[in-house]
């Protein structure tokens, strides 16, 4: 397993007494939640103004390890002319996976549930639960459990753990899996994935890698299956702009190669 290198050196917090771990009050804690989620808030906002690159690669393990499938797609995150965010795609070879089909829902849990970001608007949405303390690499973090409370058919949500930094008070890493419900999800299995954040341009913790080595048990039986997703070359592009995923810049893959939960 790959494990991104972080920035920044341990820091004194708050909530910890000099050399010696003090565990947050209840209070402390809702404080601690409220804080983060600020800082999200404003993490989202600041990522609406980047352009990056992204990578993507699924794969049906065999035996040893070797891929029986594999569906890739490389690209671009950018801008138009009119100042629209647009998705370029740069690399998109044939899909040869046998036994998994993806539909629209992985489709969502890429874009918006790998790199799980947790709003003050989203706080209502997610049952949240302090777990403890823990290091992400050098970083001192608080760790919490993170459920949906009530779900909404169609809408795409994250279960699961994620790390908050203890000075910065923002998310690190997440561990979970994408959930919802709805009759069309009743075939379909998701992995579990580990997403890891690096700080960029000094200020915001940005997803730059997520891994799954997980098995999708089907009715029809087990398929073990492997994920990475890369984020790079995060670049700033201006103060102001909306997200829209709707226009795609370039000639998109057909929809069977690449349409993306996984069902039989």
């Amino acid at each position: 397993m790959r494990t991104t290198v972080l920035a920044l050196l341990v820091a004194g917090s708050p909530f910890w007494a000099a050399g010696q771990a003090k565990e947050p009050s209840e209070s402390e804690i809702q404080e601690i939640i409220q804080k983060f989620a600020a800082k999200e808030t404003a993490f989202a906002k600041a990522r609406e103004n980047y352009t990056y690159h992204q990578k993507y690669r699924f794969d049906e393990v065999g035996p040893g390890g070797r891929s029986l499938g594999k569906l890739e797609m490389e690209s671009d995150i950018i801008f138009n002319a009119d100042g629209k965010r647009t998705e370029r795609v740069t690399y998109a070879p044939m899909n040869t996976l046998q036994r998994i089909q993806f539909t629209p829902e992985d489709e969502q849990d890429i874009r918006n549930v790998q790199p799980f970001v947790l709003t003050s608007k989203d706080l209502p949405n997610y049952e949240i639960r302090y777990l403890g303390r823990e290091n992400v690499d050098e970083i001192s973090c608080y760790t919490f459990s993170v459920r949906p409370k009530k779900m909404v058919e169609g809408v795409r949500y994250f279960a699961g753990q994620i790390w908050v930094d203890d000075r910065d008070f923002q998310i690190v890493k997440t561990y979970g899996r994408g959930t919802g419900i709805g009759k069309r999800l009743a075939s379909q299995r998701f992995p579990k994935f580990e997403t890891y954040r690096e700080q960029i341009d000094g200020k915001y913790w940005f997803p730059t890698y997520t891994v799954s080595n997980d098995t999708l048990n089907f009715d029809s039986g087990p398929v073990p299956i492997k994920m990475v997703i890369t984020y790079k070359d995060y670049k700033q592009f201006k103060a102001e702009s909306t997200i829209t995923f709707g226009d795609v810049a370039g000639e998109q893959p057909k929809k069977d190669e690449n349409k993306g939960a996984k069902k039989q």
